[in-house]
């Protein structure tokens, strides 16, 4: 009797424990590139958490993401949607207007009996609070970012070169504990306490690590881990590296960031900043797969790591993003699923992956891992066969999509091409030649090669979704008083739109401010009437009234680096 008491308990154990649904810990780190230990792209990093992660999980060395910015790469991540269906290409777009109904990962797992929490950055410096049970900060802020500690006076280390440059490229030490720095601290705490409690149902719990984002501002520990007199250069850089580019793949590698950070000598301290971001990042990490390991959860959580995009320091003449290369769209990815999932029974064995997987794949494998039914819109194939064995048969391979229809990169298992909407092609041996230094695109001998990866490519681009008026930030309105004059003009930089819009009740004439202050007419402005028009950072345009006087001054606007809206109030 005894025995066959003892023989139920252990079959109810077994049934219970088999049929509940695993947790899942969401973890993604902002412009992480391949700078870990366990992918070797630097050999200074100092990761020694993700790499603990990567040795008891499965390793994807060969994952990239679905567009090379913040915005399109999240919102292809939490949609399942790639950018070429949805029209969603860039970071100034907004993903509701273009998106307004489409249902979010974390909210499909609530509907499906989980708890959907969150803190961090998950998608591009918004919330989506409909998406979400609880998070932190607070989701009705739409604020995403917990305090954090920066530098009063800015910039530290690199000067402003013009108003083309993004405020946040910048660095520098801290002289703050990590706790009083805040940021990410804050975020692994929290996340942190929710892994240590009994949760009486399974939980989707995002954790968005903001650093190494710039500004690269830490904790001077982390500085000192990374001398600047044994700073290495990116290995992946060659001065020669744009000689073989088509006419399209020029103009994308040389950007002025690389260019005025070598004129102020500034190139070793900034990957001196990136590398001690990384391992700040990489510290947060290490507080929440702790708490994961000393709390009740640990045996039924699937974790899974990402990173949006990867970040050029060189490479290519390159900083930043926005590129088709593989600095910029190889991303670490980790996965690590407990035994007694229903769809992976035996959870994952630790190993690497190199075949070409998306983070469009992150959906759907989520799904089939939880029991949850599959997602129509989805577009990537989910990744369980990987899962299960890493050596699989995968037929698929893994795209991404620049700032435009039809400019896309194609990954496969040993090879990389890239396509240019104005018909510019690069091809690269990826097993020869890993920083893609020389382009096969135009060699004979790689004909076949280039006709079967022309044969992978989309063949349809949804448009381009324009922001509308109500997403576009809004420029600061500078009124004029009597007797003062509208500052001229210092245009530097790429062309987009500002959109000028009267609010007053009488119409307003609008000026261009040449370099010498010198103006020049654009434009009438209706009452009620918006007016749109190109111009590029740094340019002054100036509004008066309407009258038979020539019209009074009444403001101006400056522009800074991306499209905005001018409103004229009363």
């Amino acid at each position: 009797m005894k025995t066959l008491i003892l023989f139920l308990l252990i079959a109810h154990c077994f049934v219970t424990n088999s049929s509940a649904k695993p947790n899942v810990l969401f973890i993604g780190i902002d412009d992480l590139n391949d700078w870990v230990g366990c992918l070797r792209g630097h050999p200074q990093a100092r990761t020694p958490n993700l790499d603990r992660l990567a040795a008891s999980g499965v390793l994807f060395s060969n994952a990239h993401c679905a567009a090379p910015s913040c915005n399109p790469s999240r919102a292809a991540i939490f949609t399942g949607i790639s950018p070429h269906r949805s029209g969603l290409y860039r970071n100034g777009q907004s993903m509701r207007q273009v998106l307004p109904d489409t249902e979010l990962l974390p909210k499909t797992f609530s509907r499906a009996g989980y708890r959907s929490m969150g803190s961090g950055k998950m998608l591009h410096y918004f919330i989506d609070q409909r998406s979400w049970d609880e998070y932190f900060p607070p989701k009705e802020t739409e604020n995403p970012f917990p305090r954090t500690l920066y530098p009063e006076k800015r910039p530290v280390n690199l000067p402003r070169g013009g108003p083309w440059q993004y405020v946040e490229t910048d660095w520098g030490v801290l002289d703050a504990t990590d706790q009083e720095f805040g940021g990410d601290y804050l975020v692994s705490e929290w996340v942190g306490k929710e892994l240590l409690k009994e949760h009486d149902k399974p939980f989707f719990l995002a954790c968005g690590i903001y650093r190494p984002h710039e500004p690269w501002f830490v904790p001077k520990k982390y500085f000192d881990a990374f001398p600047i007199e044994k700073i290495q250069l990116p290995p992946g850089y060659r001065e020669d590296d744009l000689n073989d580019l088509p006419d399209e793949g020029k103009r994308i590698g040389p950007n002025r960031y690389f260019a005025h950070i070598r004129k102020n000598k500034e190139w070793k301290n900034a990957v001196q900043g990136y590398l001690a971001s990384i391992y700040f990042a990489d510290t947060m990490l290490g507080r929440v797969l702790d708490n994961l390991e000393k709390g009740p959860n640990s045996e039924n959580t699937i974790i899974v790591l990402w990173s949006d995009h990867g970040w050029h320091l060189g490479e290519k003449q390159h900083w930043q993003k926005f590129t088709g290369w593989r600095a910029c769209t190889r991303v670490p990815l980790i996965m690590r699923v407990p035994k007694g999932v229903a769809s992976l029974p035996n959870g994952t064995v630790p190993g690497t992956c190199v075949q070409p997987v998306s983070l469009l794949s992150l959906a759907p494998t989520l799904l089939e891992l939880a029991g949850i039914d599959p997602v129509k819109t989805h577009d990537g194939p989910s990744l369980v066969p990987l899962l299960s064995n890493p050596n699989s048969n995968w037929p698929h391979v893994a795209t991404t999509h620049l700032d435009s229809p039809g400019n896309f990169g194609i990954s496969t298992k040993n090879w990389r091409y890239i396509k240019y909407a104005n018909g510019g092609e690069e091809l690269y041996d990826i097993k020869d030649d890993p920083y893609e230094w020389r382009n096969l695109a135009n060699a004979d001998l790689h004909q076949s090669t280039l006709k079967r990866l022309r044969s992978r490519a989309p063949t349809k681009f949804a448009k381009l979704v324009k922001p509308s008026l109500k997403v576009l930030p809004q420029l600061k309105w500078m009124p004029l008083t009597e007797g003062q004059r509208a500052p001229a003009s210092n245009p530097d930089g790429n062309p987009f739109e500002v959109i000028f819009v009267n609010k007053r009740q009488h119409p307003v004439e609008v000026f261009w401010l040449d370099r010498t202050g010198g103006r020049k007419s654009y434009a009438l402005i209706d009452s009620g009437v918006n007016f749109t028009r190109q111009t590029r950072p740094g340019a002054v345009w100036m509004i008066s009234a309407v009258d038979d006087n020539g019209g009074e001054a009444l403001g101006y606007f400056r522009v800074g680096d991306r499209s905005a809206r001018a409103v004229i109030e009363e």
